[in-house]
């Protein structure tokens, strides 16, 4: 393949991806077709077969990138604080903003783990917005914010709850939005040390 077919078969594959996001986040991935998203993309349904492989597969590269959407925001809501603490407390309450979207939340929190299975989707989490979350408890670890011998199950405790908070914030709406944020900082500022 010549290197203008190659980056128009990226240009391709990325513009079924930003469709399939769309369509599986407002209708959720059961009422959504392949034959659907190839219309909806301007492609033919060979077209997504030869990306993805399945419908599966079309999801499943959905969820990397709404993952990996979110993870954007928590890591811009983080560096865009001076102090790692503040760092951490805003990528928190990013995540939930954003875990808990119309973009994110069907996508990523209701049908992610149901139609991948929890393995599949822990990884794709592990390798976007609870890396981020490790990488800075081991910071705050190194020093002395948090304990460092914790990092590890804070980390499986924080993200665990983060989902569990957006999927509720999600399906309540704005009205729980400030008690999900203000808890939030009570269970994080119980965990710095001094």
């Amino acid at each position: 393949m010549g290197r203008s077919s190659k980056a128009q078969s990226e240009v391709n594959r990325a513009h079924l991806v930003d469709i399939a996001c769309a369509l599986f986040a407002e209708h959720g991935y059961d009422a959504v077709g392949l034959e659907e998203v190839a219309v909806a993309a301007g492609q033919t349904r060979g077209a997504v077969y030869h990306h993805f492989g399945s419908k599966r597969g079309l999801f499943s590269a959905a969820l990397v990138q709404v993952q990996g959407s979110v993870a954007e925001a928590v890591e811009a809501a983080a560096v865009a604080e001076t102090d790692p603490w503040d760092g951490l407390v805003a990528g928190c309450h990013a995540f939930l903003d954003a875990a808990a979207s119309d973009g994110a939340r069907r996508v990523m929190l209701v049908d992610g783990p149901a139609v991948l299975g929890w393995q599949e989707w822990r990884d794709g989490d592990a390798a976007s917005s609870r890396r981020l979350l490790e990488e800075g408890l081991r910071e705050l670890g190194a020093r002395g914010d948090v304990a460092p011998d914790e990092v590890a199950a804070l980390t499986i405790l924080l993200s665990g709850a983060m989902n569990e908070t957006a999927l509720w914030l999600a399906q309540e709406g704005r009205a729980v939005r400030a008690a999900a944020h203000a808890a939030l900082d009570r269970v994080l500022s119980g965990l710095r040390r001094g």
